[in-house]
């Protein structure tokens, strides 16, 4: 007697085996390798290292005060400058930079793509954790400017809402990763979609309040456009939290994460569906 050894396994096929997700939840250690390799590159050859994410936002927050503070006079709901624009630029800077990486997935992967097989969704995944590395770093400038006006006497009030944090970088995880897989797809096909997609992102920042608090729109049919944009409640969501400002509603994150739901789902299917044949095209 001798044990059978099977090289191939039929199985009827499940929603997640259809997505790949099992496939994706079995090369974990392949997701860490990547994520170890993209924190250690972007600290390749660099002069000032990690501290181009502190610097980052610093100057951002500095031109926000001096154009829609200062010369504009956009009010921020009584709360210091600094802490209202920080709040939004981490949150804003993290999410466009995952966006925009995924959307270059294959672009960037071309050569490593067509010489070995993984799952391919290793690499946007990857580069959706490892980015969240810059943005603790990020984030602990905001930490320490709050903590400086809390210590000014400067009255902020954080709130219980502020727990729901880690759902907030949830939220803008699968945002940008469904949206991304979504354009990374396109683009190996429309390539001139990239063009637009760098001006489309752009633009998306100014409709989410981030420069300004959703307050400030006073008009119903735009504030009502705005909550149709994802983006917002979780922004607004977390500056509520941090200083009790802006506004917080179930059904508008409720919304969001719907949202991400809907794009993570179409993202995932057409973007396995695209790397058979991406190799062909590009």
């Amino acid at each position: 007697m001798t044990n059978d050894y099977w090289t191939t396994e039929i199985s009827p096929k499940t929603f997640a085996k259809g997505l790949g997700l099992r496939e994706l939840w079995q090369k974990k250690y392949l997701i860490w390798l990547f994520i170890k390799r993209d924190i250690t590159v972007q600290f390749k050859q660099t002069v000032f290292g990690m501290g181009w994410y502190f610097i980052s936002p610093l100057f951002s927050m500095v031109m926000y005060i001096i154009v829609f503070g200062r010369i504009a006079g956009i009010p921020t709901d009584d709360v210091p400058q600094p802490v209202f624009y920080l709040s939004g630029i981490c949150l804003w800077e993290y999410f466009s930079t995952c966006l925009t990486e995924v959307a270059g997935t294959f672009q960037k992967n071309a050569n490593l793509f067509g010489k070995v097989y993984f799952p391919r969704l290793v690499s946007p995944v990857s580069v959706v954790m490892s980015k969240l590395f810059r943005f603790s770093l990020q984030l602990s400038t905001f930490v320490i400017v709050y903590l400086f006006f809390v210590c000014k006497g400067v009255q902020l009030r954080p709130t219980w809402y502020l727990l729901l944090f880690p759902v907030l970088i949830m939220l803008l995880q699968g945002i940008a990763l469904g949206l991304g897989l979504i354009v990374s797809s396109l683009t190996t096909k429309y390539r001139d979609l990239t063009n637009f997609f760098g001006v489309f992102v752009s633009l998306w920042m100014y409709a989410t309040p981030i420069v300004y608090p959703l307050s400030y729109v006073t008009n119903p049919t735009l504030h009502k456009i705005m909550l149709l944009n994802p983006m917002t409640a979780i922004i607004e969501t977390f500056k509520y939290g941090a200083y009790g400002a802006g506004q917080f509603s179930w059904t508008a994150l409720a919304y969001s994460f719907g949202c991400m739901i809907v794009l993570l789902i179409i993202g995932i299917a057409m973007f396995n569906r695209k790397q058979k044949s991406f190799i062909d095209t590009i």
